[in-house]
Order: C-alpha cells, then sequence, then structure tokens
C-alpha cells in the first residue's frame, strides 16, 4: 500500500530546521489544524452555512499548501465549485463531502503517526 503524503515528514523537518521542539510543535498545529477543518467543514454542512466552510478553507489554506497536503486543497476546490453552483444538496455535494472526510481522516492520521 502507497504512504500518503511521503514527503510530509521532510517538509515539516525541513521547516523546522533542525529544531525537535519545534518539529513537534508544528506536526501538533497541522494535526490540530486537520482536525479542526473536519470539525468546522462538517458544522457548516450541518447548517449549510457557507460561510463557515469559506472561514475554515481560507484559515487553513495556506497551511495545506505549505506541506503539499494537495488532494484534500483539490476536494476543497470541487466543494466550493459545488456549493456557489448547487448549494448543498444533491448527490454531487453528498459524493464531495464524503470523499473530503476520507482524504481529511487519511491525513490526520498520516499525521499523527509524525507526533513524537
Amino acid at each position: 500500500m502507497q504512504q500518503i503524503y511521503p514527503d510530509l515528514d521532510q517538509l515539516i523537518l525541513d521547516m523546522s530546521d533542525g529544531d525537535n521542539a519545534f518539529q513537534a510543535e508544528l506536526t501538533i498545529a497541522i494535526y490540530k489544524g486537520l482536525i479542526e477543518l473536519k470539525e468546522k467543514y462538517a458544522e457548516g454542512v450541518l447548517n449549510k452555512d457557507d460561510i463557515i466552510i469559506q472561514q475554515i478553507r481560507h484559515k487553513l489554506k495556506p497551511t495545506l499548501y505549505m506541506f503539499d497536503l494537495s488532494h484534500i486543497i483539490e476536494e476543497l476546490n470541487i466543494g466550493k465549485e459545488i456549493i456557489e453552483n448547487h448549494g448543498f444538496d444533491g448527490m454531487d455535494f453528498t459524493t464531495h463531502y464524503q470523499n473530503l472526510i476520507e482524504k481529511l481522516n487519511a491525513a490526520i492520521i498520516r499525521v499523527f503517526e509524525l507526533i513524537k
């Protein structure tokens, strides 16, 4: 089985520049950010509130780009387009949301493996 985000540990290491304490803090911050994204997105879906989703997407987009979490970025962009064009109802959104949760869960597990 192919490891998801195989370069993530190296990206964190490069960003922390050999500082183990900062590396640990950074890894935990990424983990917490992914958890927050999952929770806030779920809240936005539950309330059919695109503002909540937009705010968390904008908050975490720099982190997602910085650590090359491209699968999540792509899925967020798909969701943005679906919400703007069709709203929260329909199979397109349901499929998107399921895909996003799968990708977030995989990333959360991957980052959790890196917490020391």
